[in-house]
């Protein structure tokens, strides 16, 4: 029986590294669409939001190395480093026309891409970001409990444990993405790669705020949660939203949609909202 996500395909990144990615077809004329997944999240978060653009575009997931079916990468896990690799995923992939779906921070990975890379983009579909207009994420409370979920998670990881956390994603994927997620998903290796990632994130994405990624003349869509939840108290939800609305007023043709039954886990709980609003850049 074929898998939810479609066809494992293996990419090779510039230095030799392999990165696992999974492809379903589209209609042949169509766009691609690339997804790129939140900071410790494979490309089982994805799974119900694949499906439904793979009915008008070829939709194409891929596990960061250290993440899903992906090696760890001996150099480090960099936003400079990480948007690199999905640069080398779209070349493999051709030279387009692409739309870059990211989601947490995914967010800035495909935005720093979209600004270096040769291949056409027609947009990019940014899932409640991480975005550097949003102050909260450079507090010293903020990396306080930042630290402490590593910390904890670390915990978990080792006594099986962390995937208690996550039982509403899971409930909510098909039984073969449920499967990947829950066999690859909750690793002691899969926390080494989110603290290596953690280690630099939020000084590069702050060093942005004065000298960010060219936003390029492609068009910018960003999806916000509407509700507090998923790690986010009503302030910060609310801060959260404001820097959203601001990257949508500095982009291109930017547009900001607010998804009305969500918190973090747009993918999971509003795919529908995510498809469409991609649908609107491929069509």
């Amino acid at each position: 029986m074929a898998h939810t996500q479609g066809v494992s395909e293996w990419v090779s990144t510039r230095d030799g590294r392999r990165l696992h990615a999974m492809v379903l077809a589209g209609p042949a004329s169509a766009p691609t669409v690339v997804f790129e997944a939140g900071a410790a999240t494979s490309r089982s978060s994805w799974g119900l939001v694949q499906p439904l653009v793979a009915g008008f575009a070829r939709a194409v997931v891929y596990d960061r190395s250290g993440l899903g079916r992906s090696a760890p990468d001996p150099a480090g896990r960099t936003l400079d480093r990480m948007a690199d690799d999905l640069v080398d995923v779209l070349t493999h992939f051709g030279p387009g026309r692409y739309v870059l779906a990211g989601h947490s921070a995914g967010g800035p990975i495909v935005r720093l891409a979209a600004a270096r890379t040769a291949a056409d983009i027609a947009g990019l579909v940014l899932v409640d970001p991480t975005d550097e207009a949003a102050e909260v994420l450079f507090s010293a409370r903020f990396r306080r409990a930042e630290r402490l979920f590593l910390r904890t998670g670390r915990i978990l990881a080792g006594a099986g444990l962390l995937k208690t956390l996550y039982r509403p994603m899971r409930r909510a994927l098909p039984d073969d993405v449920r499967a990947d997620l829950e066999r690859e998903g909750f690793t002691t290796q899969v926390l080494r790669t989110q603290a290596e990632q953690a280690r630099t994130f939020l000084d590069e994405l702050a060093a942005w705020r004065s000298d960010p990624p060219a936003p390029g003349a492609h068009p910018v869509t960003v999806v916000s949660g509407e509700r507090a939840g998923d790690g986010m108290n009503a302030a910060v939800r609310a801060e959260a939203n404001a820097a959203h609305a601001r990257r949508a007023g500095a982009s291109a043709r930017g547009r900001q949609v607010i998804a009305e039954r969500s918190g973090h886990l747009v993918p999971i709980t509003e795919p529908d909202v995510v498809a469409g609003e991609i649908r609107r850049l491929v069509a």
